[in-house]
């Protein structure tokens, strides 16, 4: 059974519902995950992503900063065979001091250790966005030099990553300068989409003016789970986190939710969510008056 798949945005990329995060592979310790430097944890690695390609899986996001670069290598030795059945993510630092040869450097790095000519997106690697910091990178050439990626061919489509909803980032989604947009959602961290009265925030935002969505932290980074184990210790943390994605799969905002997986056993557990029709009504589940009394 294939997984479905839908447009990313203006990009024309198609993807799946589900795509693979990369930072479990090369933080160590993150998620509970043990050393990733460890020759056995990176076989464990690499036959997640050979499992995923196998299954379907067809987006693939990564940083150089998730372990010195030790994801993008492992992504790049298994995906370069199959290089062509698969939509490639990475992402660079913005640096208001970095030089465009500098910013060409760090890129060509990436690409090295990727084992590849291009990326499918290129990403600004963010975090809280500011009206300070947005005001400097709009007033840089940093915009300049990603948009210039394009038409170099070095990177198909640009965009930015964001942990969460801000004004400064709607302005950065308003430039018209990017083309994807990353954001934290899930379960717990629903501000960027919020269902209480209509479809409000950051996600349908930059969705009506073109931009594809792709979500992290659907499992919630284990916070929920987490939480559920202290709570209510009769229920399985993996039925928790499950339940987390299938929440941001039913979101129709969401062009791919990024799930981190360590092992082919992770993989075939998200394939099921994955092929699953959505199982959520949001606005139902957010109404407060579910019997019509206002």
């Amino acid at each position: 059974m294939s997984l479905p798949v839908q447009t990313l945005g203006r990009t024309g990329l198609e993807v799946t519902r589900i795509g693979f995060g990369g930072a479990p592979l090369g933080l160590s310790g993150y998620l509970g995950g043990g050393d990733r430097t460890a020759a056995a944890r990176q076989r464990e690695g690499m036959e997640a992503v050979e499992a995923a390609v196998a299954a379907g899986i067809t987006y693939f996001d990564t940083a150089p900063g998730y372990g010195n670069g030790l994801s993008e290598r492992l992504f790049g030795k298994a995906l370069a065979p199959m290089r062509d059945r698969v939509v490639l993510a990475t992402k660079v630092r913005y640096d208001p001091d970095a030089t465009a040869a500098q910013l060409d450097a760090e890129v060509e790095a990436s690409l090295t250790r990727l084992q590849t000519g291009y990326v499918d997106v290129l990403q600004i690697h963010g975090s809280q966005y500011t009206n300070s910091f947005a005001d400097r990178m709009l007033a840089s050439g940093f915009l300049d030099w990603l948009t210039g990626l394009k038409q170099r061919g070095i990177a198909r489509a640009v965009g930015l990553s964001a942990e969460t909803p801000s004004g400064a980032l709607e302005r950065l989604v308003d430039s018209g300068r990017f083309d994807v947009l990353q954001i934290a959602y899930s379960l717990i961290y629903h501000g960027a989409c919020d269902y209480q009265r209509q479809p409000f925030g950051i996600i349908p935002y930059a969705r009506e003016r073109g931009l594809g969505i792709v979500t992290m932290r659907a499992a919630t980074s284990g916070v929920l789970p987490r939480l559920f184990e202290q709570a209510f210790p009769e229920i399985s943390q993996d039925r928790v986190a499950e339940a987390s994605i299938e929440f941001v799969l039913s979101t129709p905002e969401v062009d791919c939710a990024l799930v981190g997986m360590r092992d082919a056993g992770e993989v075939v557990r998200n394939l099921v969510l994955a092929r699953r029709a959505p199982r959520f009504d949001l606005a139902q589940l957010h109404n407060f008056y579910p019997n019509g009394k206002a």
